[in-house]
């Protein structure tokens, strides 16, 4: 048979070695050619792992190449800088849970991919690794923070790759990217041997892929967790058999394309929405135009303090591994902005802050009583150009006054805060209500830009019911709206 690599699926990937019309050491020879010949262009892949052999033979993905994230998902042996330079020199003392049931599934890991540093961005371009260009046209992003497994995966390197997400960082580089990317219900998946929980269950991981069937497949395989702080409602059926079982009723469903921090939105995602809309409409679902009842603002507020505050902990757990104090020059300058910021945020602004993401929970909970799926533009803008969000000369000349002089508690009584939570998610406004509520959320591939830029639509469900989106992914997947990632410029 003439086999094409590219052209296969982890599943179908599997699916060919196991009736052994290709062996494990073809298709691996094959991921490491397109490795080599595309990743100088799309620096998606900052650390190569070429002998590292399968470790089981018989998993649902055996023999099947992947890559994982360079940020909590640890290879004992390996590097894990989280995209910054004060980590060039640690390697991972264990494997992580969520890379041990991987390998539990048979793949074969042949490296890292890119992140921005600790994952903080939706956009990857990091000063230590540098930036890693998007599949469809290497002058835009190809998103944050999963941005270096979205360009891996979108131009054929392999066809699944780790990823996760605490504020979009599977559906954001996923709908740049032409992608499928299903962020789970909070505490579906492997997150130990040491953490019980990542930015205070913000966070989870999962895969990104080309197909709905791969990310089905794969969701299956997780097994319970022990050291997860949150316990997923039960699924006791299959997520791949759900993906391929057509939708046998009317969904009630509940769109905007309205920003929730009334900001601008591109006319092309709103776009992408509206021909997905109709699409829904003339497969017999009932659609409203309804807003879900959330203060955005306060939202983005809440995940903010958050956010500083994980910033501020991770470079203090980073001083106890290297023994010393991290220095405003070891990291990137607005790293070391949230750091002080969540040095300056109070017990009780973090407590409060916390028990808002429990009443925007319930919220959603009984907004899905009445509407089983929220539909959104995965993001308000679609991919931006390399370089064009840099900070602005003010804002570079802020950041190193405040930081040399460690400003953090001024900074913050200025409303430095908002001014942040808006700037930073204007373009990405959309995707962290699903963490905050420990929501899935998915991405769907519906619309490509006049400019030739894939465009992403966000489907929102119930906590616990992955298996309605995928049901729906899988129904989409076989329309014309679908895009084939097969068409960009470098596959």
């Amino acid at each position: 048979m003439v086999f094409i690599y590219k052209n296969y699926d982890g599943l179908g990937l599997a699916e060919l070695i196991h009736s052994k019309e290709v062996s494990i050491e073809e298709i691996r020879e094959a991921a490491i050619q397109e490795i080599e010949k595309k990743n100088p262009a799309l620096n998606a892949v900052i650390h190569k792992m070429y002998d590292s052999t399968p470790s089981h033979k018989d998993g649902k993905f055996a023999g099947v190449p992947i890559l994982t994230k360079n940020i909590s998902q640890e290879s004992k042996g390996e590097p894990m800088t989280a995209g910054s330079k004060i980590l060039q020199d640690y390697k991972a003392a264990y494997d992580s849970e969520f890379v041990k049931q991987v390998k539990e599934t048979g793949v074969s890991i042949l490296g890292q991919t890119n992140v921005p540093e600790f994952a903080l961005m939706g956009i990857t371009e990091p000063e230590f690794h540098g930036a890693s260009r998007n599949p469809w046209n290497v002058d835009h992003t190809p998103g944050g923070s999963s941005g270096g497994s979205a360009a891996a995966v979108a131009s054929g390197m392999v066809p699944i790759a780790g990823a996760n997400d605490g504020g979009g960082s599977i559906r954001i580089p996923a709908a740049f990217c032409g992608l499928f990317g299903m962020k789970p219900t909070r505490g579906r998946t492997p997150i130990g041997p040491v953490r019980g929980r990542s930015w205070q269950g913000a966070s989870v991981d999962h895969i990104l892929s080309r197909t709905v069937r791969d990310s089905a497949a794969m969701l299956d395989t997780y097994t319970f967790d022990r050291a997860n702080a949150f316990i997923a409602p039960p699924f006791e059926e299959s997520y791949l058999t759900a993906s391929q079982t057509p939708i046998n009723q009317s969904l009630k469903i509940a769109f905007t394309t309205n920003s929730p921090l009334d900001t601008d939105v591109d006319r092309e995602c709103k776009e992408a929405v509206h021909k997905t809309i109709k699409l829904l409409e003339s497969m017999g679902h009932h659609i409203e135009e309804k807003e879900a009842p959330i203060d955005g603002k306060k939202l983005a507020n809440s995940y903010f303090m958050m956010y500083f505050a994980e910033v501020s902990s991770t470079l203090r757990e980073i001083e106890e591994m290297i023994g010393r104090k991290v220095k405003y020059t070891d990291v990137e300058p607005t790293t070391w902005i949230l750091g002080l910021l969540g040095k300056a945020v109070t017990a009780e602004e973090f407590l409060i802050s916390l028990k808002f993401w429990d009443e925007v929970a319930i919220a959603m909970e009984n907004f899905h009583d009445d509407y089983d799926l929220y539909i959104t533009p995965t993001t308000a803008y679609p991919p931006s150009k390399i370089g064009e969000l840099d900070q602005t000369n003010m804002e570079k000349m802020l950041i190193r006054v405040v930081g040399g002089l460690s400003l953090g508690g001024v900074l913050k009584k200025t409303g430095f805060v908002e001014q942040v939570a808006t700037k930073s998610l204007e373009r990405t406004p959309f995707t962290q209500l699903a963490n905050l509520t420990g929501q899935p959320a998915m991405t769907l591939p519906m619309h490509i830009t006049k400019d030739g830029l894939p465009c992403g639509v966000q489907v929102m469900a119930r906590r616990g019911r992955e298996d309605l989106l995928y049901q729906l992914a899988g129904e989409l997947e076989q329309s014309p709206n679908w895009i084939d990632v097969k068409k960009n410029p470098t596959y």
